[in-house]
């Protein structure tokens, strides 16, 4: 885990200034949270930076991925200022939309929740860090622990002002469940999944994990029965769609498939036990044989019969979801078949152009990269405009199609096991460790949440295009520009250059302009002021050059809440 000792670093700085943009365009109520939230995390990441150099730290036994700082500060705050930011956004909505209050309300309970996830893994850091007191990182374990003190008292403030009696008290354990579960996860990704992710990474991922779960298992509670009384536990909004319902209940079915999977060979392990001891050679094949076959069963168990209980019983869609969906791409949608035959065309000359390059070792692997995020703009930006409740739904079919593969190479399932892993390994960056591949996952969430995220209300029209701009645009310029006439460095140690970074900005910029110029000649409203896209751009840029975290993971996420300001 690469390490800095000094107080302000580049990426800090950007951090700062991002957190700082977002907090000072809120309400002083909810600003004060994220600003106490990032004096803590920027106070513990000094503390794990500086023990990263003792002979001996607790936190040692995680192996974050080779050559990423800590991105403790990055990790911390990128959600709730994306949650922040979205509040921002929804309050300019509450007078005229007559679920507007429900729907901020909801909200603002997940940014308490995913605040509380945050602060829970703060936390935990500075538990392990107390372990070893004489590792020279005191004065900043005292600072970090009053930091976080004022945080949970903020918390506590807000949450005794919420109903009383039991309500009060379930409200309470519902959010610090949040907190719990996000550091089981986060432990859990470290252990698992060793040189895969840097700190502030499982974090992010862990939180936004616990929260999207969180929103599930609300949504799943205020349908049943038992508390369908009027004082329920979550408000939650009742202008969900049958898209994001559907995308739900299917990613709820495979996130649950390790679970079936594991339980069932455990049930067949103690069934083997009682019968007939073979040979070493004979019960390997067979483990894996019947390994296989859990496999596919439990995923048949999921999509056919988990995943239309849940969407029936949220949503109350009769017929399956496979069926629904079909039905909604083939009736009367003429434009959708004609955009799937557009993705199948590009999809296909794309990933057989590159992977020939690929196995040929004619291009430099950052600039191969980049050319997929350049396939990525072709794929997504027309349906953003003309189809973007299908490109909802494309988003979750592509995520849940790349999660099953994920599991099968991983997992070496027969007979498709080693092909996928040779077929994936072609299109690996430095990145991807042996155990994960998670660039293809990065880039296609890194596109996809800004989109989802924008459902509903909306009076940024460029907000849904922040991760194809910042990705496909941005980062691709950066990159190429940099890489091929790029002189002067942001750092001693780093490779970004001055030049990659002002090449990205303008390139974003001008895409802005004409995706502005195109917006308005649909029938769109623009209300975004120059001054605030060109900060928006500028800030998400820097922490591309900065940064040594996943920055598909981020930045998007970054200039998405810029730009809902």
């Amino acid at each position: 885990m690469a390490s800095s000792s000094a107080l302000v670093t580049g990426e800090r700085l950007v951090v700062f200034l991002f957190s700082a943009r977002v907090a000072l365009a809120a309400p002083a109520r909810l600003a004060a949270p994220l600003t106490l939230l990032a004096a803590a995390a920027l106070g513990v990441e000094l503390a794990v930076d500086r023990s990263a150099s003792a002979p001996s730290t607790p936190l040692r036994q995680f192996r974050t991925r080779p050559g990423a700082s800590s991105g403790i500060l990055l990790g911390a705050t990128t959600l709730p200022c994306v949650m922040l930011a979205r509040l921002i956004q929804l309050s300019r909505n509450l007078l005229t939309d007559p679920s507007g209050p429900e729907e901020f309300a909801y909200l603002e309970m997940q940014y308490w929740a995913v605040s509380i996830s945050c602060l829970s893994v703060l936390a935990f850091f500075l538990w392990h860090l107390y372990q070893y007191a004489n590792n020279g990182v005191c004065k900043t374990l005292k600072y970090a622990s009053l930091v976080v003190v004022l945080k949970v008292m903020t918390c506590l403030f807000f949450l005794l002002k919420t109903d009383g009696g039991m309500l009060r008290m379930a409200k309470n354990g519902y959010l610090l469940v949040h907190g719990v579960a996000a550091v089981i996860l986060m432990k859990h990704i470290l252990e698992k999944f060793p040189s895969c992710s840097s700190f502030g990474e499982a974090l992010l991922v862990s939180s936004g994990l616990v929260l999207y779960f969180g929103d599930m298992l609300a949504h799943t509670l205020s349908k049943m029965e038992f508390f369908s009384s009027s004082e329920v536990l979550i408000h939650t909004p009742g202008t969900r769609s049958e898209i994001a319902t559907v995308i739900q209940g299917i990613l709820l079915g495979i996130f649950l498939l390790p679970l079936l999977c594991k339980c069932s060979l455990q049930v067949w392990v103690c069934c083997r036990t009682l019968g007939k001891q073979r040979t070493q050679a004979v019960e390997k094949r067979a483990e894996k044989r019947i390994g296989s076959v859990v496999f596919y069963v439990s995923l048949l168990v999921v999509l056919l019969m988990l995943v239309p209980s849940w969407t029936h019983l949220v949503q109350g869609l009769a017929v399956h979801p496979f069926v629904w969906v079909l039905h909604y791409m083939f009736i009367n949608s003429h434009e959708r078949l004609a955009l799937c035959a557009y993705w199948i065309c590009v999809i296909y000359v794309s990933i057989r152009r590159l992977y020939s390059i690929s196995k040929e070792n004619t291009m430099e692997r950052i600039l191969l990269r980049k050319y997929y995020h350049l396939v990525a703009v072709l794929i997504f930006s027309p349906a953003v405009m003309f189809q973007p409740a299908f490109l909802d739904l494309a988003f979750g079919a592509a995520f849940a199609v790349f999660l099953i593969l994920e599991m099968i190479r991983v997992w070496e399932v027969y007979p498709l096991g080693h092909t996928v892993h040779k077929f994936m390994n072609a299109f690996t960056d430095h990145r991807d460790s042996e155990i994960l591949i998670i660039s293809h996952f990065s880039l296609l969430l890194g596109c996809a949440l800004p989109k989802w995220m924008s459902s509903g209300f909306n009076d940024r029209p460029l907000a849904p295009f922040a991760g194809i701009l910042s990705l496909g645009i941005g980062d691709t310029m950066a990159s190429m520009i940099g890489y091929k006439y790029g002189v002067l460095r942001w750092s001693k140690t780093g490779k970004k250059t001055i030049e990659g970074t002002a090449a990205g900005i303008t390139s974003v910029l001008a895409a802005c302009s004409i995706l502005v110029s195109l917006l308005a000649s649909s029938g769109y409203i623009l209300s975004q002021h120059l001054l605030s896209l060109s900060v928006a751009v500028t800030l998400s840029l820097l922490l591309e050059a900065y940064t040594t975290q996943l920055d598909n993971a981020f930045i998007p996420l970054v200039f998405y809440s810029l730009l809902c300001l």
